[in-house]
């Protein structure tokens, strides 16, 4: 069994990741900024389960605090992400692009013999598009970086506590009967269950036939974003009025959510991401994992109940 350094264990990702690796038998060293994220990790965990994890302090921003948490290591789960533009890319830049730079390097230093990486589905190095840029450029880093390494690079993520469905739940629960469909709520994605990632990351960590290999992910079909809508409706057990809004409107409304840090499902990097559909293969799952990925369909219950009490 290995013994892994998982970034962004206290994130959406790693905190279903995280049990799945333990469960798998594997010794798990959390990288952590303070106390305060271990607090967080640790209450989701069984009480059973806490003892055995250990805990590094280290920050992916820092280089300098990364050694010693690479200690006796040898693979790494990089995780650790941010998908939200709020300084013209900054950010996006520093922990996506910068941050995956700074693991990669310190893990080659440690001597690591595996590493796999969290990408995302469908990103491009294009300047305009912040997170897609700042994505695929932390891809390529891993792919050039001599790791025997594996990159898994999902679409859209639903399960507890996820980021863009519970988003979307939120503005229903906030609407007067209707709520806004984003220009003609066309673009297209391939939702993926959490639990599914968290077991291919697993597989991953345990199989060689992945190593320099990349697995597009998602979902056993395809969604246009109003089917997505009409679908966290139904998790939610509400009925809404879709109404398709100009995007032009929807990027001055996000935008200003954007200027005073209110939460709204697109953000403008988000609208202008939207070029691109967010799919892959339907069978890349199964044909590279050898499971059939859960639908959406019905999956989305969770949204019934508020973030804080998912």
């Amino acid at each position: 069994m290995a013994t892994i350094l998982l970034t962004g264990a206290s994130g959406f990702v790693g905190s279903h990741t995280l049990p799945a690796l333990m469960t798998a038998g594997h010794k798990v060293v959390a990288l952590v900024r303070d106390r305060k994220v271990g607090d967080v990790i640790l209450a989701r965990l069984p009480e059973g389960a806490r003892a055995s994890l250990e805990f590094r302090h280290g920050d992916v921003t820092k280089p300098e605090t990364l050694p010693e948490a690479l200690a006796g290591v040898d693979t790494v789960v990089h995780l650790v992400a941010i998908a939200r533009d709020l300084d013209n890319g900054a950010s996006l830049r520093l922990v996506n692009t910068e941050g995956t730079r700074n693991i990669v390097a310190a893990a080659k230093t440690a001597g690591v013999a595996r590493f796999v990486h969290l990408g995302a589905l469908a990103v491009v190095d294009e300047p305009d598009l912040h997170y897609g840029s700042s994505k695929a450029k932390g891809m390529a880093i891993v792919r050039e970086s001599g790791l025997r390494w594996t990159i898994l690079a999902p679409s859209l993520l639903f399960g507890p506590r996820d980021g863009f469905f519970n988003i979307l739940a939120g503005l229903v629960r906030m609407s007067p009967g209707i709520v806004p469909i984003t220009g003609s709520g066309l673009a297209r994605f391939q939702p993926m269950a959490i639990e599914d990632l968290a077991r291919v990351i697993t597989m991953a960590v345990g199989d060689d036939t992945t190593v320099g290999r990349e697995y597009p992910l998602g979902g056993p079909r395809y969604w246009t974003y109003r089917e997505i809508v009409a679908e966290v409706l139904r998790g939610m057990g509400k009925k809404r009025l879709l109404v398709p809004m100009p995007v032009a409107l929807i990027r001055l409304v996000a935008g200003t959510a954007e200027r005073i840090r209110l939460p709204f499902p697109v953000a403008t990097d988000q609208l202008r991401q939207l070029r691109l559909d967010n799919i892959g293969p339907v069978d890349s799952v199964k044909t590279g994992f050898g499971f059939d990925p859960r639908p959406m369909e019905g999956g989305l219950t969770h949204l019934a109940r508020k973030l804080a009490d998912q």
